[in-house]
């Protein structure tokens, strides 16, 4: 006589996970049925222990996994790459032009390593007014000692060219996308913008359907400059002629109302380069799904930011800008975290579900903030919210609750540490499009049906039994 286990009991037997468990019922690797109830699910127990001797099936999914061949970005314990590139070091040495065109072509631009990446490049910011918060520099979180150094907007531009070969939006798109979002509502969060933006984009690019490579990076590249230069600019924009700058030096001044130094456009294009592109994160399965049934780049870009979004995804790091806008000072650290742990609610900008032990990006990026801007009076509250974390034994700090540090540290807009992933991450979404693309072959994961057994027909249509066939 068969005997009848419950799902609970199976997966301790398999020493496997209840999710597993149902992802092999999904692959056919092992059937169920339903319990007198319909609710529940029975599993054969000589059919389970035929299984624990043979061993899990290879690669057997996880309920909480999809697994996608992908040779871009590889995370090793605290370490990651860009293809085969650390990912740390690049951010350091490479200007995210450069690191872009890794992602899309495989290939590093030779030559002299971008000088707004390096830290050293112009020395500690200055206390006074005039740095990176400046005029108006309260705007966001508060203003104070900023990222000095004069500088213009070309600070950090590759000095191969790559920045100036194409890294630019044609006048009827920044005419589509400027107007788009000037539509929106006054204190609407440059992510939002950015959600318009895109799509007033794609409306004006007749070749967007267009999925071979060149025209996918050539799509990229306008795609960014556009994305940025359709955004309201927070500070003056100065008349430009030939080359309009890094991408880097573009986003800082449409981000920071103060005066735009080479400090400011150094520790910007750091954070360009770390959150280029991170694996699989939400946004990006999202976009590789949309790029797997043959969506042009934008509708993968657009895809994108939709998920980024989410609070526990892109959108921590306005969680995380919130937070250390609450607190006026040091001082009011313990108080800032304690109102959020006695509500319940998650502390934005901390721990992360790859990097148990500190994320790497963080580490980076702090360590530039401070190294720019070691007296600036919202990178010691930074500091501050840091320690009460630490003494109440909370995680390590992730890349969000470093956006969102150096958006107080230079006074950016509220939202700006959204709008850097956003503007980075774009170079990943675009990087893994064309992977999709090349494979040609849609994403489709299955679902195991948790709902009610199956009715009877007659019972699913009241009325039915009760008819002839006519």
């Amino acid at each position: 006589m068969t005997e009848w286990i419950g799902a609970a009991e199976a997966a301790q037997r398999l020493g496997i996970k209840q999710a597993s468990l149902y992802a092999y019922v999904s692959r056919g690797v092992l059937a169920r049925r339903r319990d007198a109830g319909g609710r529940g699910s029975l599993f054969d127990a000589d059919e389970i222990a035929r299984l624990a001797l043979k061993g899990r099936p290879r690669r057997a999914p996880s309920g909480a996994e999809l697994i996608i061949e992908s040779s871009l970005t590889q995370i090793t314990g605290s370490h990651f790459r860009y293809r085969g590139h650390d990912a740390v070091e690049l951010a350091t040495r490479r200007s995210f032009e450069q690191v872009a065109e890794l992602l899309w072509t495989g290939a590093l631009e030779s030559g002299t390593p971008a000088a707004a990446a390096g830290a050293a490049s112009d020395g500690a910011f200055p206390d006074d007014a005039a740095g990176l918060g400046g005029a108006g520099g309260g705007a966001a979180v508060g203003g104070g000692a900023g990222l000095g150094g004069a500088a213009g907007l070309g600070g950090g531009a590759d000095p191969d060219g790559v920045g100036a070969g194409g890294w630019w939006a044609t006048p009827p798109a920044l005419a589509a996308g400027t107007a788009a979002q000037a539509a929106l509502p006054a204190g609407t969060l440059p992510l939002e913008r950015l959600q318009v933006i895109v799509p007033a984009l794609a409306a004006t690019d007749p070749l967007r359907l267009q999925l071979e490579r060149p025209a996918v990076i050539a799509a990229g590249r306008s795609m960014i400059a556009g994305m940025i230069g359709c955004l309201p600019c927070a500070g003056e924009r100065p008349a430009l002629a030939g080359d309009p700058g890094s991408v880097a030096g573009r986003l800082a001044q449409a981000l920071c109302p103060g005066r735009l130094t080479a400090g400011l456009v150094s520790a910007v294009q750091t954070a360009l380069v770390l959150v280029a592109d991170h694996e699989l994160a939400a946004s990006t399965l999202a976009a590789r799904v949309a790029a797997s049934v043959r969506a042009d780049p934008y509708a993968v870009v657009a895809t994108g930011l939709g998920a980024l979004g989410g609070a526990l995804h892109g959108g921590a790091a306005l969680g995380a800008e919130v937070m250390l806008g609450s607190a006026a000072g040091p001082p009011d650290a313990p108080r800032v975290i304690g109102d959020l742990l006695r509500r319940g609610e998650r502390i934005p900008g901390f721990g992360h579900f790859v990097y148990k032990a500190g994320d790497p990006r963080a580490v980076l990026m702090l360590r530039v903030i401070a190294e720019h801007a070691p007296d600036s009076p919202r990178l010691a509250v930074s500091r501050a919210v840091l320690a009460e974390a630490h003494r109440r034994a909370l995680p390590e700090p992730n890349i969000d609750f470093a956006l969102a540090t150096l958006a107080a540290v230079a006074g950016m807009v509220p939202g700006a540490g959204e709008a850097i992933f956003a503007v980075a991450r774009t170079a990943g979404w675009i990087a893994h499009a064309m992977e999709e693309y090349d494979r040609n072959a849609p994403i489709r994961p299955r679902s195991v049906y948790t709902g009610p057994a199956p009715l009877p027909e007659s019972a699913a249509l009241p009325g039915l039994a009760d008819h002839g066939a006519g």
